[in-house]
C-alpha cells in the first residue's frame, strides 16, 4: 500500500493489457530499442523548484504493479479540441500549446499543483501531454500527466495517469481500466499519487514527461524523470492513425466533463496565468521528437499555437521560445469560488 492505495503485482506476461485481441502474439519489449537524442535540455530556469514523482511501489523484478482500486465504468475521451467522449456528453476548457504537423514524440517539464474539483461531479481537470493523429471523431490519441478526476479515482487527490483513444472503434482506455497500456517497469504504479504537491506562493515541485516512438519496434513509449526513465507503452497495433506518426501535440492544462464549461473546475493552480511562478502553473522545456530521433524547439511559428478557449475561465502567459524548449504559464479558477 502506498499513499493510500491497494497494488497487486502481476507477472508482466500475465498483464491485463495483454487480453487486448489485437495483442494475443504480442511480445513484451522490456526496453526500448533505442532512447531519443537529448539536445541543450538544460534550463536556466530563474527559479527554484524540485524534481517530484509518483509513489514507488515495491514490486518484485518480473512483475507490474495494478491498482486495485474500484473504477468507473464511464471513461472519458481525453481530447483537447473536443470530441465527445465515448458515452457521455462532455465539456472542454483548454489552454496552452498546440503544434500542428508530424511528430514521432513530445516532452515537457509539468509544474505539480492540485486543483480543486468537486468530488461528486463527472469532471476532470489534468496537467497533460498529448499526441494526436486522425480527423474529428475518426482520431486516435495518447497523453499523459498529472491529473484530478473524483469519478475515476474516487478521490481528489492528483494521480499520474496515461491515456489513450483508439479513433476508429471510438473507445477510449486510462491506465489499465482496459487491455492496451504495456507496462514494464516493476516500480512504477500508473494512477498512483504524486510525493508533494506545490503550495500557492510556497515551494514548486515539477516532473519531466516523455513519449515518444520507438524507430524500430514502432511502440509509442512513455517515461518520466531527469533519469529519462521509461515505464511502458503503448503497442503500435493498438491504433490505426497515429501507429506511424502523430499529427498534432498539446502541452498545458485541460478540464473536461459534463459540467467543466458551465460548472467549472480549477486548472493548474487555481489562479490566472498572470501571477506567474510560485502562484500560476507553467509547462516548460516543451519539444518535439522529430523523424530523426531527435527532441528540438519548434522553429516554425505557423505551425506553433498559444491559446485558451474561455479567457474568463482560464488564461495563459509569459509564452517563451528558448533552445531547451518552449514554456508558458496557464490556469485559472473556472468557477470555483
Amino acid at each position: 500500500m502506498k499513499g493510500g492505495d491497494v497494488y497487486d503485482c502481476i507477472d508482466v506476461n500475465a498483464q491485463p493489457s495483454l487480453n487486448h485481441p489485437k495483442l494475443k502474439d504480442h511480445k513484451i519489449q522490456m526496453q526500448p530499442s533505442s532512447f531519443p537524442i537529448w539536445l541543450d535540455t538544460e534550463s536556466e530556469f530563474p527559479h527554484s523548484w524540485w524534481e517530484v514523482q509518483p509513489y514507488t511501489i515495491d514490486c518484485p523484478i518480473g512483475t507490474v504493479p495494478v491498482l486495485c482500486n474500484n473504477r468507473s465504468g464511464n471513461i472519458i475521451a481525453h481530447n483537447i479540441d473536443g470530441v465527445s467522449s465515448i458515452g457521455l456528453q462532455t465539456e472542454t476548457e483548454a489552454a496552452g500549446i498546440r503544434y500542428y504537423d508530424d511528430v514521432y514524440g513530445a516532452r515537457a517539464i509539468i509544474n505539480v499543483y492540485e486543483p480543486r474539483v468537486n468530488k461528486d461531479s463527472k469532471d476532470l481537470s489534468a496537467a497533460w501531454v498529448q499526441i494526436n493523429n486522425g480527423k474529428g471523431e475518426h482520431t486516435d490519441t495518447i497523453g499523459a500527466g498529472l491529473e484530478v478526476n473524483p469519478s475515476f479515482s474516487g478521490d481528489t487527490f492528483v494521480r499520474f495517469h496515461i491515456s489513450w483513444t483508439n479513433g476508429l472503434y471510438k473507445k477510449s482506455c486510462i491506465d489499465h481500466s482496459c487491455p492496451g497500456f504495456v507496462q514494464v517497469d516493476h516500480k512504477f504504479g500508473l494512477g498512483a499519487r504524486i510525493e508533494h504537491v506545490s503550495v500557492y506562493g510556497g515551494p514548486q515541485y515539477a516532473m519531466g514527461l516523455y513519449i515518444f516512438k520507438d524507430p524500430k519496434s514502432k511502440n509509442w513509449w512513455v517515461g518520466y524523470g531527469k533519469e529519462n526513465t521509461p515505464f511502458g507503452y503503448w503497442p503500435s497495433e493498438l491504433f490505426t492513425f497515429i501507429n506511424h506518426k502523430g499529427d498534432f501535440v498539446f502541452w498545458g492544462g485541460f478540464v473536461q466533463g459534463p459540467t467543466a464549461s458551465s460548472n467549472a473546475p480549477q486548472m493548474g493552480s487555481g489562479h490566472f496565468a498572470s501571477e506567474g511562478f510560485g502562484r500560476a502553473a507553467y509547462i516548460r522545456n516543451a519539444q518535439i521528437l522529430n523523424e530523426n530521433n531527435t527532441y528540438v524547439t519548434p522553429e516554425d511559428n505557423i505551425k506553433v499555437d498559444h491559446r485558451m478557449s474561455n479567457s474568463t475561465l482560464f488564461t495563459i502567459d509569459q509564452f517563451e521560445v528558448d533552445t531547451p524548449g518552449m514554456s508558458i504559464y496557464y490556469g485559472g479558477p473556472g468557477s470555483v469560488v
